[in-house]
């Protein structure tokens, strides 16, 4: 089996970090986080699972520098105007989502499983962090075994943004289970109105860190109010991977 296969047979395990029962699986054996003995710098040494987060070439996020233009399918989203549950899992706030929304590509579908948020940026541009990151995390709906497609949406303070005024404001304060999520809760009000992107081989932010991500970074990032901003920063002031090596991958940005 080679090297790419090896990595997605561990996809069973890639989404669970973010996943509703992350506390449960991901943590019985070992405790991951942000800072410290758990922090990111730690993470290949928590559990032989998470090996690929120290050794692995295809790491995410990275810092978008030198990209190529290409004429790239563009994003075709077709996503409910509602999510289904929302959870404070212990590393972020997750919303899940029922089946049916899927982002087409080319003539690869995905389903949307759920999107969750990140606190600053964990992708940068030219350096830039910005104050926060949405990701979007699809599986493929062919089949493929283990393969992830998530689009990352770069979140800068301006305007609000009712969708995520909604969420910060009926967020668990504490971990716990998930709960019915608010209707009001529309995921397609975070994305741009161009769906223009940069692309690139990388991996999962979290461990078990998988190389098995389709990456899909909006080259426009969004607006949300700083009252938002610093609200959910109350319970997640940093929550952030930092940038890995770009390892002479090429990023992509379509046209």
């Amino acid at each position: 089996m080679d090297r790419r296969n090896i990595l997605k047979a561990f996809a069973g395990l890639a989404l669970c970090p973010l996943c509703a029962t992350a506390g449960a699986a991901a943590e019985g054996a070992y405790h991951w986080g942000y800072e410290g003995e758990g922090g990111p710098a730690k993470w290949g040494e928590l559990d032989p699972a998470n090996q690929i987060c120290s050794i692995g070439v295809q790491q995410s996020p990275v810092d978008i520098r030198s990209t190529v233009s290409a004429n790239l399918f563009p994003l075709q989203v077709q996503w409910a105007d509602t999510a289904d549950t929302i959870i404070n899992n212990g590393h972020t706030i997750q919303l899940n989502v029922a089946e049916g929304s899927t982002l087409k590509l080319g003539g690869a579908t995905f389903k949307l499983v759920q999107f969750h948020f990140h606190r600053p940026s964990e992708h940068q541009i030219d350096g830039k962090s910005f104050p926060m990151e949405v990701h979007f995390v699809h599986r493929m709906d062919s089949g493929t075994l283990g393969v992830v497609g998530v689009v990352g949406v770069l979140m800068q303070e301006g305007a609000a943004n009712a969708a995520f005024a909604k969420i910060v404001a009926t967020m668990p304060q504490s971990e716990g289970p998930a709960v019915k999520a608010d209707a009001a809760i529309n995921p397609n009000a975070l994305l741009p109105a161009k769906l223009g992107y940069y692309r690139y081989e990388g991996s999962l932010t979290t461990p078990p860190c998988s190389e098995v991500v389709d990456w899909m970074v909006l080259t426009d990032p969004i607006t949300v109010a700083a009252e938002d901003v610093a609200a959910f920063a109350k319970l997640y002031p940093m929550n952030a991977r930092p940038v890995q090596k770009d390892n002479r991958r090429f990023v992509l940005q379509s046209n």
